[in-house]
């Protein structure tokens, strides 16, 4: 059975992606992820690891120009286009779970770490933590006015 990072890690291949299509390749991508049944690791994808996968990574999707803007303001010099891909994708997953969803968004930016020291470049894990510690910050405040 998947873990949460297993999940996270498919819907971060998925939305990877669908960036780099631009998003024409939805069909082929929910295709893939349907597919989908063990990672290299071994770890077994059940249909529900996989719809979870799918569906945070087509949020992310969906989202990713909120994602965007938000990213752009906290650091003007790298706005997403300029982000290396795996970057600009752990991030806009990031960014969607901590402000669409219930997960702990103190996880989230660790997860998000592990994906970019996994996936990006020797500097991506300190530039993912720069901007999602900010992002942290702003979503912690909301949800204590929330409170």
């Amino acid at each position: 059975m998947a873990r949460p990072r297993d999940i996270r890690t498919l819907a971060f291949t998925a939305l990877f992606q669908l960036d780099a299509a631009e998003g024409d390749n939805l069909d082929t991508v929910r295709a893939w992820v349907e597919h989908f049944e063990a990672d290299e690791h071994g770890v077994k994808f059940e249909p529900r690891d996989r719809r979870k996968a799918m569906a945070t990574a087509e949020g992310a999707w969906a989202s990713r120009r909120e994602a965007d803007t938000a990213f752009r303001e906290l650091s003007p010099e790298w706005p997403a286009h300029r982000m290396p891909a795996a970057d600009r994708a752990v991030l806009r997953l990031a960014h969607y779970e901590m402000t669409q969803t219930t997960n702990e968004p103190k996880a989230i930016v660790n997860e998000a770490i592990e994906l970019a020291k996994t996936f990006g470049t020797e500097r991506s894990p300190g530039f993912v933590n720069a901007l999602l510690d900010a992002i942290l910050k702003q979503v912690l405040a909301q949800r204590e006015g929330a409170a």
